[in-house]
């Protein structure tokens, strides 16, 4: 019996989902149309009415995953300071978002052959990037668009450590030590002195 999924929209999210998830856990030889039917819970040829093309569905996930992102950088309502709001975003996308992640890297490699999604998540990274120069706008960084570039880049090192390399063998406790300083020391160098010319 398959599950209730509702239509439109919500529907399409719950597809990119599911192709999310079996991208993590199978990896890109594991995505098919039919996976990500049965991973969804949905009638065979579903994914197919949404998504025609295995480029299509690559594409579902990137931007399913951008819209996530982009809620999570969004500034929320919140007496966070700015240094205090990045450590939440590395820590949280760690900790609850660790399919995202697998799944964003296995995507960004494939995208090295497919010009279509390397332009997906090309746009998607800019985007990151602008909300993250806002904040390091907020926490007084000269120049923080360039700022933003170098700092998005260490950020997604510690989260692909964490999920993907060495990082994964730490405890908990540790992980947050290691991001809290490495972030705090990382932040205040910018706050003093910017990007280096």
């Amino acid at each position: 019996m398959t599950k209730q999924v509702p239509l439109g929209p919500d529907r399409q999210d719950a597809i990119a989902d599911a192709a999310i998830r079996l991208v993590a856990t199978r990896g890109l030889r594991g995505l098919t149309h039919r996976a990500v039917d049965g991973e969804a819970g949905l009638p065979p040829g579903s994914t197919s009415y949404y998504l025609r093309t295995r480029s299509a569905l690559l594409t579902a996930c990137v931007n399913r995953m951008l819209t996530r992102d982009l809620e999570t950088v969004a500034p929320p309502q919140t007496e966070l300071a700015p240094s205090e709001l990045v450590v939440a975003m590395v820590l949280g996308l760690a900790a609850e978002r660790p399919d995202d992640l697998i799944a964003r890297y296995e995507l960004s490699l494939e995208a090295s052959r497919q010009p279509e999604l390397r332009s997906a998540i090309d746009a998607g990274g800019r985007q990151l990037r602008v909300m993250l120069g806002q904040l390091l706008t907020a926490l007084g960084v000269p120049d923080p668009e360039r700022a933003a570039w170098p700092l998005a880049a260490m950020l997604d090192g510690l989260l692909y450590d964490r999920v993907a390399g060495a990082g994964s063998t730490l405890t908990e406790a540790d992980y947050e030590d290691g991001v809290r300083r490495t972030v705090g020391a990382v932040l205040d160098g910018l706050v003093r002195g910017g990007p280096s010319a």
